[in-house]
């Protein structure tokens, strides 16, 4: 069996990313004082961390392909790359428009990208893992230069609103990455994964069907059981333990200590959750991306968007080990180790930025 290292696969790594959030902004006491629920800003921030979410407006048009597109669009315009370059775009998301066919079918036409296949994969909050680790295998096999990968979910449309134990903890938005091989002479690119799936954790945390064009307030009420259904408790209990055990099974693997991640990208579920895993892996706080307080768990588009907020402030170099981690759904968990190793300015890889033997410059 081959590995990422093997000498005779090359490396995949990411050139570049995109977002898309909605312009309409929910704070906390919406929840509060219009829907009068029985919480308060102090109780929400203190179990959360969150402050307010990004809600979609159906009268825009905004729906999980929208955003995706968007996202995607965004993307490929800081690659300096048409949509007929991709090959392949695979979607991560837990709320199609529809039951089928899937939103990355939607969104290639909406892009008008006719050379690429497209398909959804479903892994909750763990589906961008799960789907940029496939993207990065398609582009190691050496059949496929570019996927397209995106995390886009419309939360809003599946949340009980009097439910203040779910509502709360969501929002909707979508971020996008291409995936593509290190170019030759060049170090870097992905160096590892570690992805778990336990089927017993389905009854703590799931969501019946349906898509969400026919899901959002004053078009339809949906019953009980087609919202989400979360067990608060539990799923927190084992989102801590199993992100801890997962990164730890990664980094000993390739005898990498937490001292050498430079960045850390968790799943924006919960800031307790994020902190508890934090302390107990003894990762410093500067280190750690944070978007949750301002736009909540937006499931498989949290990594993402996280990513292209900290490269858009300047936290991301080349030569940075990146470590992403996420548990959601399932339960499904995993994490990833890339090292950054190709910036993209104007549209082209800045091949100045390392030196002639492959690696990274100051």
């Amino acid at each position: 069996m081959t590995t990422v290292n093997d000498t005779r696969i090359p490396r995949a790594t990411l050139t570049a990313t995109g977002r898309y959030f909605p312009d309409r902004c929910l704070p906390n006491r919406y929840f509060y004082e219009t829907l009068k629920l029985d919480t308060s800003e102090k109780w929400i921030r203190a179990r959360t961390g969150i402050r307010e979410r990004r809600i979609v407006d159906h009268s825009m048009g905004e729906t999980t392909s929208y955003m995706a597109a968007q996202a995607a669009r965004d993307c490929l315009s800081k690659r300096g790359l048409e949509p007929e370059a991709v090959d392949c775009i695979i979607v991560a998301t837990v709320t199609p428009d529809l039951g089928f066919p899937p939103v990355a079918c939607i969104v290639q036409e909406a892009l008008g990208a006719r050379n690429a296949w497209a398909f959804d994969v479903e892994a909750a909050c763990s589906g961008f893992l799960y789907s940029l680790s496939t993207a990065a295998m398609m582009v190691e096999s050496g059949r496929y230069e570019r996927v397209l990968v995106i995390g886009s979910e419309t939360m809003s449309s599946i949340l009980d609103y009097a439910d203040r134990t779910t509502s709360i903890l969501f929002g909707d938005g979508a971020g996008a990455v291409l995936v593509e091989a290190v170019p030759q002479g060049l170090g870097g690119g992905f160096i590892d994964w570690c992805l778990h799936a336990d089927g017993a954790g389905v009854k703590h945390l799931y969501r019946t069907g349906g898509g969400i064009l026919q899901n959002y307030p004053g078009r339809s009420s949906l019953t009980k059981h087609q919202y989400v259904y979360q067990e608060g408790n539990y799923v927190f209990r084992n989102a801590v333990t199993n992100i801890i055990k997962v990164v730890r099974e990664l980094l000993e693997r390739n005898e990498v200590g937490i001292e050498d991640i430079d960045l850390f990208v968790p799943h924006q579920a919960n800031l307790r959750i994020i902190e508890a895993a934090r302390a107990k892996l003894k990762v410093p706080k500067d280190r750690v991306v944070l978007t949750i307080d301002r736009y909540a768990n937006t499931t498989a588009a949290t990594i993402p968007t996280a990513l292209d907020i900290a490269l858009e402030a300047g936290r991301l170099h080349p030569g940075d080990k990146v470590l992403f981690a996420a548990f959601g759904g399932g339960f499904t968990w995993g994490s990833s180790l890339l090292e950054w190793t190709v910036p993209v300015v104007d549209g082209a890889i800045d091949q100045a930025s390392f030196d002639p033997d492959g690696q990274a410059g100051g």
